[in-house]
């Protein structure tokens, strides 16, 4: 069974469409290693995170393809998180709202930042 952060993290972690698509043709083929290693190819995914993600696909989910879309399902997934970041965002915390991000998930260090910086531009479009 997948810690619950492995799989907020396979669910706010953008995957492109296409490597999402060859990765479900790998796994009905039963090349789950190989589908795996699609999904870890573009999206920073680590490889327990890949699993999850997998399993996840196979199971009729999708994943993000967006930053847009990944921040639409942390906020459906842990919305007291998204508030906390809010707050920090709104105060100036940048950083902080990262390290929260990336402490309450497994999400990389660059895949924190692009979620940051996409909620930081949804509270202050210009």
């Amino acid at each position: 069974m997948a810690s619950p952060k492995a799989r907020t993290t396979a669910l706010i972690t953008p995957v492109e469409r296409a490597a999402q698509d060859e990765a479900m043709a790998l796994a009905g083929e039963g090349r789950t290693a190989k589908a795996v290693r699609r999904l870890r190819k573009d999206s920073g995914l680590g490889l327990a995170t890949a699993s999850v993600a997998l399993e996840l696909l196979t199971q009729g989910r999708s994943l993000p393809t967006t930053y847009g879309e990944a921040l639409d399902a942390l906020r459906q997934l842990d919305a007291p998180l998204v508030a906390e970041m809010t707050d920090l965002l709104t105060s100036g915390n940048r950083d902080s709202a990262i390290k929260l991000l990336r402490e309450r998930t497994d999400v990389d260090l660059a895949g924190g930042y692009h979620l940051v910086t996409e909620l930081s531009a949804r509270l202050d479009p210009q």
